[in-house]
């Protein structure tokens, strides 16, 4: 048996290679440990040497950028976070390191059930919106088209936060959309998953994807293709894709019952023509949204963010808070006996009868609470991945009046409690104030209310999944003073605004 000689190589002083995960068309990929982070796993993808010739190496280094980009942006596609290449010329880039299957060998055990078809289309939808929005080059935002969507691209794989998560890879054909660029005149993807005008090699838009995306939800629905080729071949399925009806689901299994919308979601991607088709990733979201609800999957998400959350140790500040509604709870509580009695701000999970609710402890002054009895609330959060994982949450009491009191704490991404307060906070969707005055701190003098826009609690979520996937880094204040450094920059802009459309006791959430 022949012994793989990159097992056991380092690259660029800091990949060391440990097993091979597998190989693909464009080139194979290692397990790998970063031994500038302490030996952290992650993957490195090498191109294939027959591969190495000047096209092929400006198309692997795009896949790499490409992924960059994307990775930033989407918890739902592979994020990519080195590129280089080896001493024998042949480039890699190094992305996260993945545990799980890919969604063709789940399939093949049994096709899915309509709550687990529906998170993951979703998830899927949400990755492909995310590349279909394109990425900057030069200054200018293009759309990228996956082009290759298939089972065998799609990772399935176990979060604490999200279940099953779901990761879009391989973005090794995607084709970027640039005004000026020539038509590809030639076939490039999988035949089965090809929409009609891929086969003729056009110019592909997000309509292609979607028809590749129908495809596949039919496979994973009932383990089965909708088009059968003659003969495994291009020509075989040009004429499958150009000309023959998708199969009905009545037809592959008859004892399937699905409700006729979803069944028409499905096929209006498999439409012949893309104008036929659903237009954009936006509207299969917006056609499956019902179906969600239906069948509940939300309820089983929430499901498994409470059982992460019951496991969170209950404040000692409650005997008994499953007696005690979330309001209750705020007012009953007591200044903890091992913060000081000073003027400082920190977050802390409260158990109430409604569950765990994110809040925020303030103590000031009696005279400075007072003064802000009515005032507008602002918060923002801000976020750094690197050096450090580490999201600035802001907060702003504003009287005119009064000077404004500025209220920023920081949570660590990297611990496990700053990671279940961002996703507290992005699940509730607003966050209680606790105010406690320095002259009589033992109970809670009075508490506020501020919501958080629907964009940032999407971001918070997000940015939990980032810190527990990032690469752990011993500096964290680093990425704290970039962070103040931010926030002083804006200052002048939040204050703008708030005054422009002050009005006492509104509660501002999103207006930057």
């Amino acid at each position: 048996m022949m012994t793989d000689p990159n097992i056991g190589r380092v690259l660029s002083n800091r990949y060391q290679l440990v097993q091979l995960l597998g190989q693909g068309s464009m080139g194979r990929v290692y397990e790998a440990n970063d031994v500038t982070l302490g030996g952290v796993l992650v993957a490195v993808k090498f191109l294939s040497q027959t591969l190495l010739n000047g096209k092929m190496k400006l198309r692997f280094e795009r896949e790499a950028k490409t992924c960059a980009q994307l990775g930033q942006r989407s918890i739902h596609i592979v994020r990519v976070m080195d590129y280089g290449v080896n001493e024998e010329g042949i480039p890699f880039y190094v992305m996260e390191h993945l545990k799980g299957e890919n969604l063709s060998e789940v399939i093949n055990r049994q096709p899915l059930t309509i709550p687990r078809f529906l998170d993951f289309t979703r998830q899927i939808c949400l990755g492909l919106q995310c590349a279909h929005a394109g990425i900057q080059i030069d200054g200018e935002i293009y759309p990228i088209v996956h082009r290759d969507i298939k089972p065998s691209n799609i990772l399935v794989s176990q979060s604490e936060s999200f279940g099953e998560l779901i990761k879009i890879l391989d973005f090794g054909i995607a084709k970027v959309l640039q005004a000026e660029a020539s038509q590809t005149n030639c076939f490039m993807g999988t035949l089965a998953y090809s929409s009609p005008e891929q086969m003729e090699g056009q110019e592909l838009d997000a309509r292609s994807d979607i028809y590749s995306l129908g495809v596949m939800m039919f496979q994973m629905l009932t383990g089965r293709m909708p088009l059968h080729a003659d003969t495994h071949s291009f020509g075989g399925w040009y004429k499958a894709h150009h000309f023959q009806p998708p199969r009905s689901f009545d037809t592959v299994n008859s004892s399937l019952k699905l409700p006729k919308n979803l069944e028409t979601i499905v096929m209006s991607c498999l439409a012949k023509s893309p104008g036929d088709r659903p237009q954009s990733i936006a509207e299969v979201l917006s056609a499956l949204a019902p179906l969600e609800q239906r069948y509940g999957t939300g309820r089983q998400i929430a499901q498994r963010i409470g059982a992460s959350l019951s496991r969170m140790p209950a404040p000692s500040t409650l005997q008994d808070p499953n007696l005690l509604s979330a309001d209750e709870a705020c007012r009953v509580t007591t200044w903890p006996g091992n913060m000081p009695i000073a003027e400082i701000v920190f977050p802390k999970p409260l158990n109430c009868t409604e569950g765990v609710i994110p809040t925020l402890w303030v103590m000031l002054p009696m005279r400075e609470i007072q003064k802000r009895m009515r005032c507008t609330r602002y918060n923002q959060f801000m976020f750094m991945e690197t050096p450090h994982p580490m999201a600035l949450w802001l907060t702003v009491l504003y009287n005119r009046e009064h000077e404004s009191r500025w209220l920023p704490c920081f949570l660590d991404m990297k611990s496990p409690q700053g990671r279940q307060m961002a996703r507290l906070l992005g699940q509730a969707g607003q966050y209680r104030i606790l105010f406690f005055a320095q002259e009589n701190p033992r109970h809670c003098f009075t508490v506020q209310t501020s919501s958080i826009a629907a964009n940032q609690c999407k971001l918070l979520q997000e940015w939990a999944m980032i810190g527990q996937i990032s690469p752990l880094n011993p500096n964290p204040s680093v990425s704290k003073e970039h962070l103040r450094g931010a926030l002083e920059n804006i200052k002048p802009k939040i204050l703008m605004k708030l005054e422009s459309l002050y009005d006492a006791g509104t509660d501002l959430t999103s207006l930057l």
